[in-house]
């Protein structure tokens, strides 16, 4: 019988509301799990463990006397540093940041806590939240659970160290480049990053509004160890709140199609290398599409990889025309550093060529929107190669470059404001591969559907990992 730190979020709705466990149970045995495998970890670097179970013993007397509270209730999560948790900090993984203490709750946090969920603790990030890797001077380093070689993603690598180590079944995160699917594919998480308007995000505590880039490609989500806890967590955190101008109030649930879908299918590289094992991976996912039922079928997609370089060119315009002052004067030197190769890498556009390539966006989104009004999902590859060492990034320009130019499929998603998933397929030298899904605008739903027809063929991930520590 599974430990409660493993249960996944439904089946701790399941048991809770069938009255086989309290939420005090759940919430305690996460609380000592996370204390016990956290110094490990350095996932969790805002321990609210006290508090939390607290508030569970509240959510059990509530339970006693009218029944859950959400569909969430005792459901134990973790939010990522860079949003806003009353009265906690929000520093963004930089020691300047440090006391900048939230007044209120950003509306994913509300929206989750009103669900039922208990906050456990608040994860890691990199320095402004702007690597593919976990690390910054304010907290250290995050580590990967499968391995300490092994990057544990970015930037919301806490978030799935946390949620692959079994502290909390639901991690929030967020994405503006691949920081939820750059984690999620590095620990063997599943997640999805919803398309533009589909989830709320807000911080009293800014200063200033973010600049439009950010705001058109920027979302929150949630890593999970399991499908079904993403599809579950994100039913409650799509709850519509005035704060966020983009978000739209859509539910969850689109119409059926009519079957069977039709999956786009792609291995395009546009001349960057695919690795054997990214390669694997793709054909068992397509393998497990068609054994679910899904009409799979090779496509040829617009150019990816000039898609993402635009993203990434126009996201470091924006950057550096309303950040770089900020980043040079708190920003570590290696941060700073990078950023310089980053520079090098993907010159940002500035002026009217920053214009212009707003311009661009929406001719790169319409060639996408045309294609998924033909097939609702598209296969394809997320990283062109598995899992990178954990600080390939600041391996001068050569490591930053690598990491830019294999995760093209990423950028370019944000950029167009599409929603896309992603779930591990395979497995190289111990460590998880990842694919990648996208759908159609609003359509998490069939995302999700088809990232679960790929689990039921692959396996829970973190099933083996918790197997495996079992077993040492």
């Amino acid at each position: 019988m599974s430990e409660i730190w493993q249960l996944s979020a439904c089946e701790i709705a399941e048991r809770i509301a069938a009255g086989e466990l309290s939420s005090s149970e759940v919430v305690t045995a996460n609380v000592e799990r996370m204390r016990d495998r956290n110094p490990a970890m350095n996932a969790v670097v805002d321990d609210l463990g006290d508090t939390a179970i607290e508030d569970a013993a509240a959510l059990d007397r509530t339970f006693a006397a009218d029944g859950p509270v959400g569909p969430l209730h005792g459901a134990p999560v973790t939010i990522k540093e860079n949003i806003d948790q009353r009265g906690r900090a929000t520093p963004n993984g930089v020691p300047a940041f440090k006391d900048v203490i939230a007044p209120d709750d950003s509306p994913f946090v509300r929206n989750l806590k009103a669900a039922g969920a208990v906050i456990i603790g608040r994860t890691n990030t990199p320095e402004f939240s702007f690597r593919g890797t976990t690390d910054n001077p304010l907290h250290g380093r995050t580590f990967n659970p499968w391995n300490d070689w092994a990057s544990a993603g970015g930037s919301s690598g806490g978030a799935s160290s946390a949620v692959m180590s079994g502290m909390g079944a639901i991690a929030h995160g967020n994405d503006i480049g691949g920081s939820l699917r750059f984690p999620a594919a590095a620990t063997g998480a599943a997640t999805v990053k919803p398309g533009l308007g589909r989830t709320p995000a807000y911080n009293p505590s800014q200063a200033a509004e973010r600049g439009l880039l950010a705001q058109l490609t920027s979302v929150q989500g949630v890593i999970c160890r399991e499908v079904r806890d993403v599809r579950l967590a994100m039913q409650s955190a799509i709850t519509y709140d005035p704060n966020d101008p983009w978000q739209v109030p859509m539910p969850w649930a689109g119409p059926e199609l009519d079957a069977p879908v039709r999956v786009g299918f792609t291995k395009e590289t546009f001349g960057v290398d695919l690795h054997p094992a990214v390669e694997a991976a793709l054909d068992n996912a397509a393998a497990a599409l068609r054994d679910a039922g899904y009409a799979v079928e090779e496509i040829e997609v617009p150019n990816v990889f000039d898609i993402g370089k635009e993203a990434m060119r126009t996201l470091l315009g924006e950057t550096k025309a309303l950040m770089l002052p900020t980043m040079r004067e708190h920003g570590s030197v290696e941060f700073n550093r990078y950023f310089d190769h980053c520079f090098e890498i993907a010159p940002p556009y500035e002026g009217d060529e920053l214009l212009q390539a707003f311009a661009r966006r929406s001719t790169y989104t319409r060639q996408w929107t045309r294609l998924l009004a033909d097939y609702p999902l598209v296969l394809t590859p997320f990283l062109m190669a598995p899992t990178y060492a954990h600080a390939r990034d600041y391996e001068g320009r050569e490591g930053a470059e690598e990491i830019m130019h294999k995760g093209f499929y990423s950028f370019a998603m944000n950029f167009m404001g599409l929603p896309a998933g992603n779930i591990p397929a395979n497995e190289n030298d111990g460590l998880p591969v990842g694919v990648q899904l996208v759908g159609q605008r609003f359509r998490e739903d069939l995302i999700l559907d088809a990232l679960e027809a790929v689990e039921v063929r692959i396996g829970v991930m973190a099933k083996r990992l918790f197997a495996r520590e079992s077993a040492a």
